[in-house]
Formats: structure tokens, C-alpha cells, sequence
């Protein structure tokens, strides 16, 4: 690198205050040389402004009027935010010093590299990937996503089996190394994602358009997770079932996003009927009502998106089934599936 590239870590924060006062510290130790911290708040009602003004002068401040959610917030805060790479960070991470170091270096490497994610490890258990990321996150020919790492429910124990960087299907955005020009010509987030899968979202459009996401065995941090919404939240749950079919319908090809659609309506009838086997009652009419908010946007969506049918372009994806891999078949790790079906 000729001249050293400006990185802005854009912490997104509400409500977080006690995040703050437990991570910030790591944060503040980063070793980039041409670095700004920034914690965009999205309509705190607790202390953490105040907090972070008092013991952290250096940092910059960025307050939205509202709660936006983690798409709406990050896209107002971003655009008052100038710099070649933004880190976009949960606020429940811990990083090391020389974390930033490799994944910009790999990032320089290719002009094509859009974005790129370090090896997410969990927080209360250090020997272990996180769900969340894991080591780079791929998805299945159904839209089911997982990680190198973490597959459903099964989260492997790091053992360095996935110290080889590359090229992923997606970045977690817990941890999310974008730079800014493929940011800004992408759009940003999709707003109607709110949380939940809208990194993916960004990601399979950045691969529509020809760029690559990337990998960084070289870097990892630590992340606690679920610190807005837990897992049996049924808010969570409506938000994943239809985030996900949003994200299929917007960057498949037409006549495929018919099929696949077709298909996961009556996989997500099985995982309903599941819920109401284990006395989910909420969670079952969570998937309901995102069945019924997807059909809405389908009649009144008329918008224009870029969608590749160039195979090339789906490197990260898995040909099969990855519920039938797991639940039928029993391959618990990323390494048990065959690497000759993946794009």
C-alpha cells in the first residue's frame, strides 16, 4: 500500500451503554495508523451518549433522531461518515490491537474484493467459532444460510481447520470490512430488512455485480451475540423467515426465485407446524405473518435490480440441500460436505 487507506470502525449502538463500557476499550487499542472510531446512536433512551462523550472525547458521535434499526441506522450514519474502508461493528465485540492489519491487506490485494469479514470467535467460549460469522458465511440452493464453522445448532471448536483465507458467499455484519465506493454504489442496506439477514442481502448484491466477499483467517475477534434480540424472540423469528425470503425473491434470477420460493413456502409450513409441536404458539404465527408480509411486497414491488445468472458469480454457494445435509444425512461440519458441490 502506496499511502495508507482511511478505516472508519462505525460502531452502531441503542441502548447499549453497558456494551459500551465493556468493548470500547479493545476498540480504542486498534493499531491502524489513519483510523476514526465512530458510535452512531440510533435514538438511545439510556446513557450511553453521555457515556461515551465523557470518557471518550476522541470519538466521534453521530446521533440519529430514532430508532431506524440496524439497516436504516448504519445508512444515515454512514453517509455522514467519510473514509476508504468502513468496519461496521457490533458494539459487543472485543478486538485485539492488530486486528484491522490483515483483512485491509487482503482487501488491497484485488480490486474486486467488495468486502470481507475476520474469523468471528465467541466471547464466554474463546475455543470456539460464533454463530454469527463463524469462519465466513455460505448458503445453500434453498437460501438457507450458514457458516465454515457453525452449521445450525453445531458450533465447531476452533482447531486452526480453517486458517486458509478466501473467497465466502457472505460477511457477517458483526464484523463487516466494506469499502466505502462498493458501499455507495450498492446502496447501502435494504431498509426493509429493519435486522436480520441484511448483510447477506448486501452481499449477494455485491456478487451480482461482479465483486467478491473475502474471508480473513488472519484476524479474529470475539463476539457475545444476541444482544438485541435473542433467539426466542418471535419478533427474531418473523424477521428471519421473511428476511429471507426477501433476500431470495430479490437476488435470484426470475423463473429460479419462483422455484426456490415455491419450495421454501412448504419448508417454512414444516417449521411451523414444528413450532406449534414444541408449544411455540408466537413463533408459529411469526412464520405466518411473514408469509403474509412477503406476499404483500410482491404485488406492490416493481423495482428494478441488477441479477446475474452467471454461475461464476454464486462461489460460496452450495448446490444441495444443507437441511438435508444436516438433519438427514448428518454431516455436522463445513468440512464433512463435498467441496465439489459448492459453486
Amino acid at each position: 500500500m502506496s499511502t495508507t487507506p482511511k478505516v472508519a470502525i462505525v460502531i452502531l449502538n441503542w441502548n447499549g451503554v453497558k456494551h459500551l463500557e465493556g468493548f470500547l476499550p479493545s476498540v480504542t487499542k486498534s493499531d491502524w495508523p489513519n483510523l476514526e472510531i465512530v458510535v452512531g446512536d440510533n435514538g438511545s433512551t439510556d446513557a450511553s451518549v453521555a457515556f461515551v462523550r465523557g470518557a471518550y472525547p476522541g470519538i466521534t458521535i453521530i446521533e440519529n433522531d430514532a430508532n431506524y434499526g440496524f439497516t436504516g441506522g448504519y445508512n444515515k450514519i454512514l453517509k455522514q461518515v467519510d473514509a476508504d474502508y468502513y468496519i461496521l461493528l457490533n458494539s459487543d465485540v472485543e478486538v485485539p490491537s492488530g486486528w484491522i492489519k490483515p483483512v485491509i491487506e487482503l482487501m488491497e490485494t484485488d480490486p474486486l474484493i467488495a468486502a470481507a469479514a475476520p474469523k468471528i470467535k465467541a466471547y464466554y467460549q474463546q475455543d470456539h467459532f460464533e454463530h454469527a460469522g463463524a469462519a465466513g458465511g455460505f448458503i445453500d440452493a434453498f437460501g438457507y444460510p450458514f457458516c465454515r464453522g457453525r452449521m445450525f445448532y453445531e458450533i465447531e471448536e476452533d482447531k486452526g481447520q480453517y486458517q486458509q483465507s478466501g473467497e465466502i458467499f457472505w460477511a457477517s455484519g458483526a464484523a463487516l470490512f466494506i469499502k466505502k465506493k462498493f458501499w455507495d454504489e450498492a446502496g447501502g442496506f435494504d431498509e426493509r430488512f429493519f435486522a436480520h439477514m441484511e448483510e447477506i442481502d448486501l452481499c449477494w448484491r455485491l456478487k451480482n455485480m461482479g465483486y467478491k466477499i473475502m474471508y480473513c483467517a488472519q484476524s479474529e475477534v470475539f463476539h457475545v451475540g444476541g444482544g438485541t434480540l435473542n433467539t426466542e424472540n418471535p419478533f427474531k423469528t418473523y424477521l428471519n423467515f421473511r428476511n429471507n425470503l426477501l433476500l431470495l425473491k430479490k437476488n435470484l434470477p426470475y423463473w429460479r426465485s419462483v422455484f426456490v420460493i415455491g419450495i421454501r413456502y412448504w419448508m417454512d409450513l414444516m417449521a411451523l407446524f414444528r413450532f406449534l409441536n414444541e408449544g411455540k404458539r408466537k413463533d408459529a404465527a411469526a412464520v405466518s405473518k411473514a408469509h403474509r408480509n412477503f406476499l404483500r411486497y410482491i404485488f406492490k414491488s416493481d423495482e428494478k435490480v441488477h441479477i446475474s445468472a452467471d454461475k461464476s458469480r454464486l462461489k460460496g454457494m452450495y448446490k444441495g440441500s444443507i437441511v438435508s445435509a444436516f438433519f438427514i444425512k448428518k454431516k455436522r461440519t463445513f468440512t464433512e460436505l463435498d467441496p465439489e458441490e459448492f459453486y
